[in-house]
């Protein structure tokens, strides 16, 4: 039978797909089929959710899936055939590899009827993530439809219309909870120079952004008046943000998220 979905890969970012799409049965086990390097984590994944495994991504793409799905390393792609990968023609080829171009892809891939290029983050792997995703030529409504609803199992799926956008959202989504999580470890570090012990100093930190970040989201406010809300005349939370102003605190993020957004576009044409 022709998968509905194959999986290129079998990595963390996937199984978070496949346990997405399964959740919200969107598909079943016997529609997907995965394949990946010889290091056993396709069949760890075949064993956790019952989904296929073909024995190499060759008999993958020549079961001619409806969908294909690039969760792999660049390399692996680059050792195929021109046969092998025509395999793909008329299948909807999705990729949320980092640093291959449109260009990159449609050239690998010119027989599929559509390419995507997307970029997940991290909180994906607990269905928590924002994935920014764009079509290479216009969709049909059912391939529009098709690629959100296999995004959403991640979270949020953004669409955009300009290539150098997805690098926006590495920038900001892809690293930002590395940002996050710096953060929260300048955050621990400060309460631990305030005298609490290591353990009290991360559930303080951690708590915190938490709190702050579920407060955010469900909350029609923006984050400026959020912010302000907090701020007392003169209080203890003006002190700490007249200092983060005199380090140019929104300056050093902003610089952060370009050099970001700068070597992301090199990747993607190295």
């Amino acid at each position: 039978m022709k998968p509905k979905l194959a999986f290129v890969g079998a990595g963390k970012m996937v199984t978070a797909i496949v346990e997405g799409l399964l959740r919200n049965e969107i598909f079943s086990p016997e529609q997907m089929v995965c394949t990946s390097a010889p290091d056993g984590t396709a069949e760890k994944l075949s064993e956790a959710t019952g989904i296929g495994v073909a024995e190499s991504l060759k008999s993958l793409l020549a079961s001619g899936p409806e969908r294909v799905l690039l969760g792999c390393k660049p390399y692996q792609l680059a050792e195929l055939d021109t046969d092998t990968l025509d395999a793909c023609k008329g299948s909807l080829v999705l990729s949320i590899m980092a640093g291959k171009t449109l260009a990159s892809l449609q050239e690998k891939f010119s027989k599929a009827r559509n390419v995507v290029r997307s970029m997940p983050n991290i909180p994906g792997q607990i269905g928590a993530g924002v994935t920014g995703y764009l079509f290479a030529s216009p969709p049909t409504p059912e391939d529009e439809a098709d690629v959100k609803r296999i995004l959403s199992a991640l979270g949020c799926a953004m669409k955009v219309e300009e290539e150098r956008h997805i690098d926006g959202i590495t920038a900001i989504s892809g690293s930002g909870p590395a940002y996050v999580f710096e953060f929260a470890c300048a955050l621990e570090a400060a309460a631990e120079s305030l005298g609490f012990d290591k353990e009290r100093a991360r559930t303080l930190a951690t708590e915190t952004v938490l709190g702050a970040a579920r407060l955010m989201a469900r909350s029609e406010l923006n984050p400026e008046t959020l912010r302000n809300n907090v701020t007392s005349p003169n209080g203890t939370t003006q002190a700490a943000l007249e200092s983060f102003a005199a380090e140019d605190y929104r300056g050093m993020i902003k610089r952060a998220a370009q050099a970001a957004y700068d070597r992301s576009i090199e990747l993607s044409h190295a």
